[in-house]
């Protein structure tokens, strides 16, 4: 339901499914889209909770997402207008070179903890976190710019090196390719 409200995939923005799975099961669920209409904000919600026997049957769901879609075709144009254009503004970055788009793996999770519903104050504060995207000006100083993600940092440090390496080696073996062709027609003429 978050997917169809945002037109994203939940959660994008994490690289490992760990991290996903580990914060779903202590109750954390994606920040619902501005503009997502009250009716529908409150079934989610509904299918989110950690107890199945509070979650509506697919018979419910049917029923109450039909009723939702019947109240929102008797809104009138100005209203579902501004709805519309509330919720493209307030849509959620694409990211399709996201790699979990196109590939699916089955995971083995052993020793979780117990299932739970977040509250309010939970869910607040995971979506607030302040992220540090400070990059510096040289990336041969990348490693020393933060003590606290070293190994994070070493890692994207030796991806860039490796990417800059095998990039200048592509650029090396165009430029003899290019003067072989140039070479070649000349001789041609």
């Amino acid at each position: 339901m978050w997917k169809i409200s945002s037109g994203q995939t939940p959660f994008i923005n994490y690289e490992h499914e760990n991290d996903i799975v580990m914060n779903i099961i202590n109750g954390i669920r994606p920040k619902i889209v501005p503009g997502t209409p009250l009716e529908y904000k409150n079934l989610m919600k509904e299918c989110w909770d950690v107890d199945p026997l509070k979650r509506p049957d697919a018979d419910a769901l049917d029923t109450k997402i039909r009723k939702i879609s019947l109240n929102n075709r008797n809104m009138s144009y100005e209203l579902f207008k501004s709805e519309i254009d509330n919720l493209e503004m307030n849509k959620v970055e694409k990211n399709y070179t996201n790699s979990r788009l196109f590939t699916s793996k089955i995971h083995n999770f052993e020793n979780l903890p117990k299932p739970r519903n977040a509250i309010e104050e939970e869910q607040e504060a995971f979506h607030s976190k302040f992220y540090n995207f400070n990059i510096p000006d040289n990336i041969n100083n990348f490693n020393k710019s933060n003590k606290q993600n070293n190994n994070k940092s070493s890692k994207i440090v030796t991806i860039f090196r490796d990417d800059e390496k095998e990039i200048t080696q592509q650029q090396i073996k165009g430029k003899v390719l290019m003067s072989t062709v140039g070479e070649n027609l000349r001789n041609n003429k």
